[in-house]
């Protein structure tokens, strides 16, 4: 009877070694595997993240209602616009917070190393004859990770005739009129730029205004 040839020394070396390469072959696949799986699911929320948020602001500046102080000479419109934010006056939906209109703030806020788009709220006094303080207001974040808003304003000079051609511009000065367009820029801290987000307002300066001077251009009443 012939005994059972066992296994070298030599020879569970090398199995071994074969069997440390393989692990060590299948630790990688997984880990690029979870790390392609997370990347997927962070670009996944970043997308929806960008649409949810673009979806929002188009839907609310289009519809923003022409607000105006009533105890302030020529009763100027509750908006301002510069470069890198924007106050204006709109509805907010109910199921936000308590429904109405707002006075709105859009701009990015910097708390510490995180970055965000941010809008703040408060409910305006139709009394009052000062811009609406945003201290102490409620906000909401609409975006992390955001480096920069880039607001833009197509409209023309103030007091100029509506025969002259509307440009874009950086800021807003007409306290009468809103702009004709609004194109919002968002660029995030990762990945390319938002797409262009440009918005026109629906409701005309005429809306919140009792009487409108045509041909100066002006609410003389409201």
């Amino acid at each position: 009877m012939k005994h059972a040839r066992g296994f070298t020394l030599l020879e569970l070396t090398i199995a071994l070694v074969l069997m440390a390469l393989m692990a060590a072959m299948m630790f990688g696949s997984l880990s690029f595997a979870g790390r392609s799986w997370d990347g997927g699911e962070a670009k996944v929320a970043q997308v929806n993240e960008m649409r949810q948020t673009g979806e929002f602001l188009r839907a609310q500046l289009g519809s923003q209602f022409p607000l105006r102080a009533r105890k302030v000479a020529e009763f100027p419109l509750r908006f301002a616009g510069e470069r890198g934010e924007m106050r204006y006056a709109a509805a907010l939906p109910a199921r936000v917070a308590e429904g109405g209109i707002y006075y709105f703030r859009l701009s990015v806020v910097q708390e510490g190393d995180r970055s965000l788009l941010v809008q703040h709220r408060v409910i305006p006094e139709p009394g009052a004859t000062d811009e609406p303080d945003f201290s102490g207001a409620d906000r909401s974040v609409l975006a992390a990770g955001i480096t920069e808003l880039r607001i833009s304003y197509f409209g023309r000079d103030a007091g100029a005739a509506l025969t002259e051609a509307p440009t874009w511009r950086d800021r807003w000065d007409d306290r009468q009129r809103l702009p004709l367009l609004l194109r919002i820029e968002v660029v995030p801290e990762k990945g390319p730029a938002w797409p262009q987000l440009v918005v026109e307002p629906r409701q005309a300066p005429e809306a919140g205004c009792r009487a409108w001077d045509q041909a100066r251009q002006r609410c003389t009443g409201v």
